[in-house]
């Protein structure tokens, strides 16, 4: 399972060109909305390099034409927040200029396209960081003649989940399994708020198990929950995916085993690195831990509490995926 699960519903949810511009369509201005093309949304490379060779990603990245008589496009960055960060503005200014760069090593000789950037934000309690970049500015140095003209403004458009009810998010002229991801976004870490709600959303589920990848999608929406909620809940929560069919529950208790499994390896990981005095485990042992079974993984158990070495837990044993070999 991923490391970033809220990253990989939003992306899950949204990549899509066509749900991307449903979800933009509400929350773009009007001036906006009729003023994008549409039907021309495409998606865009959204990673970048920047100049100590460290990695960077906008969420999700877009262009479209404009509704202009010379046809020029615009970029849309399609972000997410989980947490709060006081230099949003910022960040997504470096995006913008990364795009620009990018652009211009391309087109050289063309105009520099637009860029707007949206944030959906599933932060505890809303969003109350800086919305613009010039809400990053000593107020008292922009207030001095002439000089704010030279801060970029570089604003936010900000969809904060935290403040819309679930009559707000069934309202949206979305698929059902993007409904129900902005959902879960903004439940999800108030597991008690989660259970509450899901007899609400029964409905939307169904249908969006009917949907022509509605397997898949039930899969993600029931694997993040399992991955995001403490485990110290998920008794309710099958409870409750138990109203969903038994397709969901079936699909939940695999999930759970999995869940249950991934823990298990991981606290063997930590007792083997503990015990052993190493940092990490070397990738030979890596690879036998990631492929064993679960009665591999209850042998390297039983085996690191007397063992002496780390070969003397994995060195004999049979090969990855195999049968325990009898002590």
């Amino acid at each position: 399972m991923t490391a970033r699960p809220h990253d990989a519903l939003f992306k899950s949810a949204f990549e899509a060109p066509a749900d991307a511009a449903a979800l933009l369509r509400e929350l773009l201005p009007a001036v906006f909305r009729e003023l994008i093309a549409w039907d021309t949304l495409h998606g865009e490379p959204g990673s970048f390099v920047d100049p100590v060779l460290t990695d960077q990603h906008s969420d999700l990245l877009f262009s479209a034409r404009l509704r202009t008589d010379a046809a020029e496009f615009i970029h849309v960055l399609l972000e997410h927040q989980s947490t709060a960060d006081p230099a949003m503005p910022l960040r997504t200014l470096s995006y913008s200029t990364r795009v620009w760069n990018r652009y211009r090593k391309e087109c050289p000789d063309a105009w520099l396209p637009p860029i707007l950037a949206v944030l959906v934000s599933h932060v505890p309690g809303g969003w109350t960081s800086a919305r613009t970049l010039d809400d990053m500015f000593d107020p008292s140095v922009q207030a001095i003649p002439g000089l704010s003209a030279s801060i970029p403004r570089s604003s936010l458009i900000i969809d904060d989940l935290a403040h819309l009810s679930n009559d707000d998010l069934q309202a949206r002229p979305l698929g059902a399994f993007q409904k129900l991801a902005l959902w879960l976004l903004r439940d999800a870490r108030a597991p008690r708020r989660l259970l509450d709600n899901f007899d609400t959303w029964i409905g939307t589920f169904a249908e969006a198990e009917r949907a022509p990848a509605g397997t898949d999608a039930t899969t993600t929406l029931l694997t993040y929950m399992f991955r995001v909620i403490d485990p110290v809940h998920h008794d309710e929560l099958r409870a409750k995916i138990h109203q969903l069919g038994p397709h969901a529950e079936e699909t939940a208790m695999t999930i759970a085993e999995q869940w249950h499994e991934e823990g298990r390896i991981a606290a063997l990981r930590s007792l083997l690195i503990s015990r052993f005095g190493s940092q990490a485990l070397d990738a030979k042992y890596e690879a036998h831990l990631k492929a064993a079974t679960p009665p591999v993984v209850d042998h390297y158990l039983q085996r690191v509490l007397v063992a002496d070495s780390l070969a003397a837990v994995f060195d004999d044993c049979p090969p990855p995926g195999g049968r325990p070999v009898p002590d």
